[in-house]
C-alpha cells in the first residue's frame, strides 16, 4: 500500500503543482487556450485556485513524508475531490462538456484518500 499511495500521491501532487503554478504566474491569455473557463473568473480568484492547488498537493506529500500529522494528505485529497467536483460543475453550467480529466482526477483523489487511511 505504501508504494501505491507514494505513485498515485505522486502523480497527483505533480500535476496540481503544474496546474497551480500555471495559474499562479501566467496571464489569462496565456491561460485560455488550455482553460477556456478562465474568462468567467477574477484573475484574483485564479491566482488564489493556483496557490490552493499548490497548498493541496504539498499537504499530499509533506505529512506522510515527515511524519507529522500524516491524516492531513486525507484531508488534502478530500479537498481535491471537493475542487473537482466543483471543476466539473464549472464546465457543465459553462457549456463545455470536456470533463473527463476533471473526473478522471477526483477518482484518482479519491483513491488518494483510500490510500492515505492505509499508511
Amino acid at each position: 500500500m505504501n508504494i501505491a499511495y507514494w505513485t498515485v500521491a505522486g502523480l497527483l501532487a505533480i500535476f496540481y503543482v503544474y496546474a497551480g503554478t500555471l495559474k499562479v504566474i501566467r496571464s489569462r491569455d496565456q491561460l485560455r487556450p488550455m482553460m477556456a473557463w478562465v474568462d468567467h473568473m477574477p484573475v484574483p480568484a485564479l491566482r488564489a485556485l493556483g496557490t490552493v492547488e499548490i497548498l493541496g498537493a504539498t499537504g499530499l506529500i509533506l505529512p506522510p513524508l515527515t511524519g507529522i500529522v500524516p491524516s492531513l494528505a486525507s484531508a488534502a485529497a478530500i479537498g481535491f475531490v471537493l475542487l473537482q467536483t466543483a471543476a466539473i460543475a464549472v464546465h457543465l453550467i459553462g457549456e463545455d462538456r470536456r470533463i473527463a480529466l476533471n473526473a478522471g482526477l477526483a477518482v484518482t483523489a479519491a483513491v488518494t484518500i483510500w490510500l492515505a487511511t492505509r499508511l
